[in-house]
């Protein structure tokens, strides 16, 4: 059974469990620093680099379908989203390519329906509720401004998520990092200066966006890591629990009705943007729980900072919105120079 077991192709998931000491320290040997003193190892860097790729195609892919093709209900999309995700869980579980719990040997019984016990999944309750707000507000904060405004906004989680660890957590950081983050947000805020008085609406919602991920990236640090499940494993139960309550919300709301009137359903070019929205919404949630449990949640809203250069490119030019501005632009340079400053401090331990 072991030799059967070694041979079943698997997926990178998150850190050994906390007890396991041994098994950690092989681990470290085996995925080394990026370089003497790092703070950060290869494979969190990979996790970093998937996420942020993952994560720019997915705004591209939700904004063409709510803004190109006007469609109206984005709890629908979210649905979709962690339907397809429970989906490929399921059978890459079933199929043995993946497990849920660290440390768990691919040849375990698959008698529960869940794959996980009961107490587990309560023990996840908080996080599927904090995931589920941020698929949410996240999906449909990207309707109401254009992408690069869209991008300057989010880049204040950063701060939210550092007071959200501080309170959840405990956790601190060093001067250097702080004002590398400061440096993030003066740059939203010069960014967006010209534009702060355009659609309160549609700048609220991206706000409450902001709040929502920092509760949910923070979450994710404090919980995941002491549920005993891996990334796959917070996955499904986040879409074991949520699934049901999105869908009774978007039937009570009428969104389903809508959907079935919706005159592009059919169209080939939406049906194209809704099968990768929800094919990258899986990868990029599981790049998230990587990133978070292998790095910190702080880095992973870094990240989110790093990979707007490709989204405000992207989006400029697929979909506009934004004309040129000198202060837009010295705005958004001083957004990526305290991204880079911060991922620098990382690198090198500070």
């Amino acid at each position: 059974m072991a030799s059967n077991s070694s041979k079943s192709p698997m997926l990178p998931v998150s850190e050994p469990a906390r007890g396991d000491e041994g098994e950690k320290e092989r681990l470290l040997k085996g995925d080394e620093k990026l370089f003497r003193g790092s703070a950060m190892t290869r494979r969190g860097a990979n996790a970093a680099i998937s996420y942020m790729a993952c994560a720019v195609l997915l705004v591209m892919f939700n904004k063409a379908a709510l803004s190109s093709y006007n469609f109206p209900c984005a709890n629908v999309i979210t649905l979709l989203q962690m339907i397809s995700s429970c989906s490929f869980l399921y059978f890459l579980r079933r199929w043995k390519i993946i497990n849920f719990t660290m440390g768990d040997s691919l040849m375990t019984s698959d008698s529960s329906s869940t794959f996980v016990p009961l107490k587990t999944l309560m023990h996840t309750l908080p996080l599927a509720v904090a995931y589920l707000l941020y698929m949410v507000v996240s999906v449909e904060s990207v309707r109401g401004v254009n992408v690069p405004m869209y991008t300057t906004l989010r880049r204040t989680t950063v701060a939210f998520t550092m007071i959200m660890e501080y309170f959840l957590a405990g956790q601190k950081y060093t001067p250097p990092v702080v004002g590398s983050v400061g440096l993030i947000i003066l740059g939203a805020f010069v960014a967006g200066a010209r534009d702060l008085s355009f659609d309160f609406f549609g700048y609220a919602v991206v706000f409450l966006a902001n709040i929502t991920t920092a509760i949910y990236l923070a979450t994710i640090a404090r919980i995941g890591k002491s549920s005993g499940l891996n990334s796959f494993g917070l996955m499904w139960c986040n879409g074991v629990i949520c699934g049901p309550l999105l869908l009774l919300w978007t039937f009570l709301r009428g969104d389903l009705e809508t959907t079935i009137n919706f005159p592009y359903l059919l169209s080939p070019g939406f049906l194209v943007v809704l099968c990768f929205s929800c094919i990258l919404a899986f990868f990029l949630n599981y790049s998230i729980f990587l990133n978070t449990t292998l790095n910190s949640a702080v880095t992973q809203t870094i990240c989110g900072n790093l990979k707007d250069l490709f989204t405000i490119g992207l989006g400029w030019i697929l979909f506009g919105g934004l004309p040129f501005d000198f202060l837009n632009v010295f705005g958004q340079l001083l957004g990526f120079l305290g991204s880079g400053l911060y991922a620098y401090y990382k690198l090198v331990g500070k």
